[in-house]
């Protein structure tokens, strides 16, 4: 397993308790937590993964992690978990793909299976990290090594919706290297398999499916927009409109992390390359990477009303997760609010009993509080709905939601 993050560790976890796993991670940082049980990423909680950890890499079942590139030359079957980011252009970055298709070339033996699980465009494997891997190895594809797609459908943060509980696409490049993927994943997918006919089809599918949610959460969006100004309760409208039984329920708000606000982009470029301008794909990412300065705008609107001062006020942004329960800070968009408030000289404090302090700060340039101040500010803004902010009691003259908490169970 290359890449023992949010989508790697979970993976690895689950294959560990049926077979001997080796997870590969070039952060020894990581590595080091991971041997001692510790999963900053909190996917996989402490006891599960002690439960499967071994000290050394074996025949047993359980899972042993490094960053040695000797201790997975003897491995047969490699899966690769890593990110695929856009750059400051939201131009498909895949650097992580090729560095880790290198890292596979060097160490690949005849009739080994390459498995691929980030997202990435129609083609990509085929035609961007196979050949890195045939020219790192000297070996030919589909003669003496082969390759499979099963992208992944990580949640994070969702304790419901497990890796081993949402069915799993899977793919080849052989129809023989198609089945035995499917067999290797039906074997700890308790929800069951989908074998696409090609590895390109697989893709298509994974990328599909974050591009239909943004647009989704885009449309949503605008509505909130046009309803502001006409001084409507957007939460209202859409509770009302999702009591028709095939009304989708998609609600406003940030879109960040790392796949629904990236994954379009990979399909619309992809798209480029053949000719097509993807209309409604980058209108929808339009829509979704303004709302940040829309939310501050508003904000600053609403302090203007009541007779706040902008320039020199103080302001709380609750959260800075790109998601709720979740210490995950990838492509957050709350730091659009941030710097957009900033511009009207505000100052900001941010608040984020989930966050990493040193990731938020390496990431963004952002210092951050893991405890909640105790001084009043003019205004708060609840940019991440955590379960921990839900019976909080707001010190501020004005309060904005930018997302509205889910239903308590």
């Amino acid at each position: 397993m290359l890449g023992l993050g949010y989508v790697g560790l979970p993976l690895a976890r689950l294959f560990a308790t049926k077979y001997p796993v080796v997870g590969f991670d070039i952060n020894e940082t990581r590595v080091n937590e991971l041997k001692t049980g510790e999963d900053r990423t909190l996917e996989v909680d402490n006891a599960t993964l002690r439960a499967v950890l071994k000290n050394e890499s074996n025949d047993a079942a359980g899972l042993y992690c490094t960053r040695d590139l000797n201790e997975i030359k003897d491995c047969t079957i490699y899966i690769v978990t890593v990110p695929t980011p856009v750059d400051k252009n939201n131009r498909p970055d895949l650097t992580p793909l090729y560095k880790a298709s290198e890292t596979v070339g060097k160490v690949l033996g005849r009739g080994d299976i390459v498995i691929y699980e980030s997202t990435v465009y129609p083609g990509a494997t085929e035609e961007d990290c196979i050949p890195v891997i045939e020219k790192t190895s000297g070996l030919l594809f589909n003669k003496d090594f082969f390759a499979g797609y099963s992208p992944e459908r990580i949640n994070p943060g969702d304790k419901e919706h497990t890796v081993e509980k949402i069915k799993k696409i899977t793919s080849g490049s052989t129809p023989e290297t198609g089945e035995r993927v499917n067999a290797l994943y039906a074997s700890v997918i308790t929800a069951g398999t989908h074998l696409a006919p090609t590895i390109r089809v697989a893709e298509a599918a994974k990328v599909i499916e974050n591009s239909q949610r943004d647009i989704n959460i885009a449309f949503v969006n605008e509505l909130k927009k046009i309803f502001d100004k006409m001084g409507i309760d957007t939460n209202a409208v859409l509770e009302a409109a999702g009591t028709k039984w095939n009304f989708l329920p998609f609600k406003p708000g940030l879109v960040g992390g790392h796949c629904i606000g990236v994954d379009p982009y990979y399909l619309a470029q992809k798209a480029q390359e053949y000719g097509y301008h993807p209309e409604i794909i980058l209108a929808g990412r339009r829509v979704n990477d303004s709302m940040g300065q829309y939310v501050a705008s508003e904000v600053v609107k609403q302090m203007i009303r009541e007779g706040i001062p902008v320039k020199g006020s103080n302001v709380l942004v609750l959260g800075i997760t790109f998601k709720e329960n979740c210490p995950d800070v990838r492509n957050t968009k709350v730091v659009d609010i941030v710097r957009e408030l900033r511009e009207y000289g505000v100052n900001v404090t941010i608040h984020d009993p989930w966050a990493n302090p040193a990731e938020v700060k390496h990431e963004y340039n952002l210092d951050i509080l893991t405890s909640m101040p105790a001084t009043p500010f003019d205004a708060t803004i609840l940019a991440v709905a955590h379960e921990a902010f839900r019976d909080m009691t707001f010190n501020s003259k004005l309060v904005y939601r930018v997302k509205t908490f889910a239903p308590a169970r």
